[in-house]
């Protein structure tokens, strides 16, 4: 570990992408650059990937504090990227877990890490790399993961984030031979993840997300949810702009219908994809199944039609739950998941909406409550069908004893 300390560092988002390009030396001189406290205008993402130099970007600003680190520090904190300390790999590249002590920086407390290396041979690249700094490193947010710093050496890039000690919810979701998530963590998730997205579609220029997915959100010890990756994020329209049009990017059965179609992208399209994730938190399976026959593979179009009747509702929801739910509040996010997979945009509620109707549905307690027994039908061969096909949700008064689950195991 490096034992010197060194004096935080405030830099022009001008001088973080020329850095990339200059030696060693004028790195350091770069680097050294203070610009004046006070108010400033946000640097857009357009100010970068529409600029045929970063030279001619003027608008620089004093962002949030950020540090940059060395190639050599970065591999150190790692165990020189050991795939011991690989939490797991996405489009960017790997993400390796470090810790900080206290002595790498100054006014920078000892801490795990995450840190995120491109892999110099996918799909990403330099302009993701600087997307995920000029989103990250200007906006904070409670629902919005923190990045500490980056790394830019030769053709190296690396960023820095705080660690997420529960990982993504695609992994605690989905995760096999463990408990079933329970329905307040499954709305306190949902809540998180709106008010994050919700955040970024208010900023004084909307940021529209374009990758929100269950990998993408990420877990804290206490399951607060923050959003990460944004290496597609996109400016939304301004002025008399209704939607920017974009080559067609993201994940299989998360991009709304009307940017497949069109390549037209609004916030609405981030809506969209938050009713999928809002969808596989009420039902538990993924998106995508292509153990299914293949007109059977997407969920929202397996599920969505479910949705507005309540007698079908019990079909939809996880039964790892064991009908440990409201049945009510239940009713309510299928009917929310429903507007927000609309295939009509306007339709779709805004994000500030979807907040305030998840902020109602928080105050059901997974113990004190309940219980709710699903008593299912015993016939038949087929387990799943007798426990749908004939179940129904009755709600009990509260009892000390523990939840019956009825029906076949």
């Amino acid at each position: 570990m490096v034992q010197c300390k060194k004096t935080p560092k405030k830099i022009t988002w001008k001088s973080i992408i020329l850095s990339c390009y200059k030696t060693n030396s004028s790195l350091q001189e770069t680097e050294k650059e203070v610009l004046k406290q006070g108010s400033f205008q946000r640097l857009s993402l357009s100010d970068i990937t529409k600029s045929s130099s970063v030279e001619d970007i003027s608008n620089s600003f004093t962002g949030s504090k950020l540090y940059t680190f060395t190639l050599e520090e970065l591999r150190e904190v790692t165990h020189n990227f050991s795939r011991s300390n690989l939490l797991g790999e996405g489009g960017f590249g790997p993400v390796y877990k470090g810790f900080f002590d206290d002595k790498l920086r100054l006014g920078l407390e000892a801490q795990p890490v995450a840190v995120k290396v491109l892999d110099l041979d996918g799909f990403q690249g330099h302009m993701e790399w600087l997307a995920e700094i000029i989103v990250l490193g200007q906006l904070r947010h409670p629902h919005l993961v923190k990045l500490i710093g980056y790394c830019c050496k030769d053709e190296h890039r690396l960023l820095v984030y705080e660690y997420m000690a529960r990982g993504s919810l695609e992994n605690q979701l989905f995760r096999r031979y463990s408990a079933a998530m329970p329905w307040s963590t499954r709305m306190k998730i949902a809540l998180g993840a709106a008010k994050g997205l919700a955040f970024l579609h208010e900023a004084d220029k909307p940021v529209i997300y374009r990758d929100f997915k269950t990998s993408n959100i990420l877990l804290d010890s206490d399951y607060t949810a923050k959003l990460s990756d944004f290496g597609l994020a996109k400016d939304g329209p301004e002025g008399e702009d209704t939607h920017i049009t974009t080559c067609i990017m993201g994940t299989q059965g998360y991009a709304a219908p009307e940017y497949i179609m069109t390549g037209h992208l609004t916030t609405m399209s981030d809506v969209y994809s938050f009713g999928v994730v809002l969808l596989e938190l009420l039902t538990g399976k993924r998106v995508m199944d292509k153990t299914r026959p293949r007109r059977e593979q997407s969920l929202v179009e397996r599920v969505r039609p479910l949705l507005k009747d309540q007698r079908k509702l019990y079909h939809v929801i996880d039964l790892r739950l064991e009908g440990q739910f409201p049945a009510k509040e239940a009713q309510k996010v299928a009917a929310l998941a429903y507007k927000c997979l609309s295939h009509h945009p306007k339709s779709r509620p805004m994000m500030t909406d979807v907040v305030k109707i998840l902020d109602l549905l928080q105050d059901f307690d997974d113990i004190e409550k309940g219980p709710f027994v699903y008593v299912a039908m015993d016939e038949g061969d087929d387990r799943d069908h007798a426990r749908r096909k004939g179940g129904k949700l009755k709600e009990r008064k509260p009892t000390k004893k523990k939840l019956q689950y009825r029906g076949t195991p």
